[in-house]
This record gives C-alpha cells, structure tokens and sequence, in this order.
C-alpha cells in the first residue's frame, strides 16, 4: 500500500483518548509508545514483507533488523519478538524456512531480545517478519514531532537498497555490491541509538518503505518545520548511479514522488539519477536523527529550517 492510500484508510481512524498512548498513529511515527510509569513506557511495532533476496539466512536477519529498527528510531531497546510468517511449504526444503527464521532469531539476540513465538499461516507468496516489544523512557524517546530549527540532520546508513535489490533480479549488479546492501540492511541501528541520545536527540525516524525524502516529510509535517538535505552529501551504496541511469527503479519510488507533490522541491543542480535515489524505498535503512551537535558514525547530510512543510534538496 502507498502513503496516499495509506493515508486515506488512517483517516477514518477514530483518534485514542487515553492519555498514556504517547505516541499513536496520528503523526505517522515508527512505533506506537503506551506509558506504563513515569520512567517506562512500551514500544510496540510490527513489519514484515516479501524476500528482498535470495540467502533465506539473509532475508531473515534484514526482516529482524528492519523490524527491531522501529524501536530504535523511538529511542527504545527491543526485549521480545513474534515472528510472523507466510510460507508454502511445498515451495522449498523445509530447511529453507528454518534458515529464514534462525537468521531473525541471531538477529533478534544480537539485539538483546529474546524470540517468544510467533503465527504462521500457508501463503504461496512468502512473506516474514517480526511484531516487536520495546521499552523506553517516556522522558528520552525519540518522536517524529520534535524537530526544531538549526536541528542538523544525520543519517546512519547509505541509500539505494531498493534499487539494487531491484537490479539483482535482473543480474545487473556484482556480488560485492549486492553483498554491500545486504550488509547495510543487516545491521541494527543499535549504535545509532546510542548514538542519537549521546547527541541528547529528541527526534528520529528511520528510512524504510517511503523513502529518504517520504519519512522526512513525516518529520517535517509533524514538527511544522522545512527539512534541507543536501544532494551532495548523500551516503549512497556503490553502483547505485549505474543501475538508477540502467532503469533499474522501483514503482514504490515512483508512488512516493506522487504522493510528496509540491511538498518535494529539488534544487536544478541536483541530478536525476539522485532524485529517484532520494524517493527509493528503502528495505531496514538507516537512522535519520535530529540533534543540535555531532551524531557518532553517522553522516551529516541536511538541517531543519523555518517554511511550510516540506523537503528541499539542493
């Protein structure tokens, strides 16, 4: 589903009026927060999606490390997870499956999380991935409302997942450099939490489904606040301006250009390859963190400023 059809079915959504949701789905944030006490709160999200490569070991380490990332972009620590999982068991060895889930299972204790169970249904397009509980300190959480101006803008992992993940289907990319997306989309965003409240952060999101510039645009209209990113600056993951100038794009990426409209400005200079990078959707991409000063291992690569909500690349 896009943004704007997803859009449409959230507003006939009746808001909740209990005051220990934190954070709900109004604002288009990662993960839902629900206070427990003054200094816990649980963070609550789920995600899962079709194989985005072949090594099942991989796919299940990118759909846990794509799943765990919600909790981090609130600023939480995952405890526990539920696998959700979609297969045909006549497809493939019953082994194939098992390497998918062992695969999310080290993720998920890499993270520190503990894997409790999960729901499998018969599916013939495959589909994995986790519902994940957090906790967080309602006082130190991260949410998509709290950007401000001079707010420097860092990201924590290259872009460009989907679009190379597109052109392997094809063969069109080298081993290294699908191996280098695998690589990305596997790691946590652990030490990029950490990072992110080392910068005494308040605001946080990770770039998944809508893009780069799409989850900004959440930020931005939540935090009534104007995003610059520069183009030049960009962290992109190798090969990618070859396969974007071969075709190798994504109809996701087309859906979220239409559906930022004007709300997506991009300066001439920038070039076309890079404004289709920018709206690619990503698959378990990095942390885009809000911060007054320096985030470790991260990239600075844009800043809040005053305007109507929106994004600029120049």
């Amino acid at each position: 589903m896009g943004p704007a059809q997803l859009s449409e079915v959230l507003r006939k959504l009746p808001k909740t009026a209990n005051p220990n949701l934190l954070v709900g789905f109004e604002t288009s944030d990662d993960a839902g927060v629900f206070r427990l006490s003054e200094t816990e709160a649980l963070v609550q999200t789920m995600d899962f999606f079709t194989p985005v490569v072949d090594d099942p070991y991989a796919y299940g380490q990118i759909a846990a490390a794509n799943a765990l990332s919600d909790v981090y972009a609130m600023g939480g620590r995952p405890l526990t997870v539920m696998n959700i999982a979609c297969f045909n068991p006549a497809m493939a060895p019953a082994e194939v499956w098992a390497n998918v889930l062992l695969g999310a299972h080290d993720k998920t204790t890499e993270a520190g999380a503990v894997v409790v169970g999960g729901h499998s249904v018969e599916d013939a397009q495959p589909k994995f991935g986790l519902s994940v509980t957090g906790i967080v300190d309602p006082n130190r959480m991260f949410a998509n409302d709290r950007a401000e101006v001079g707010d420097r803008l860092w990201l924590s992992k290259p872009l460009g997942t989907g679009i190379v993940t597109t052109a392997a289907k094809f063969d069109a990319g080298s081993a290294e450099e699908l191996q280098a997306a695998i690589g990305a989309m596997a790691t946590l965003n652990k030490n990029a939490c950490e990072a992110a409240h080392a910068a005494e952060s308040r605001c946080a999101t990770d770039i998944t489904g809508f893009g780069l510039a799409g989850h900004l645009f959440n930020v931005a209209r939540a935090s009534k606040v104007r995003i610059e990113i520069d183009s030049t600056s960009l962290p992109l993951l190798p090969g990618v301006e070859r396969m974007v100038n071969e075709g190798h794009t994504t109809g996701g990426g087309e859906r979220n250009r239409e559906f930022l409209g004007d709300a997506l400005r991009f300066a001439d200079s920038v070039p076309g390859w890079l404004r289709l990078v920018i709206v690619d959707p990503q698959t378990s991409g990095g942390l885009a963190v809000f911060a007054k000063g320096e985030v470790a291992e991260s990239v600075e690569i844009g800043r809040v400023v005053e305007g109507t909500s929106g994004i600029d690349v120049v």
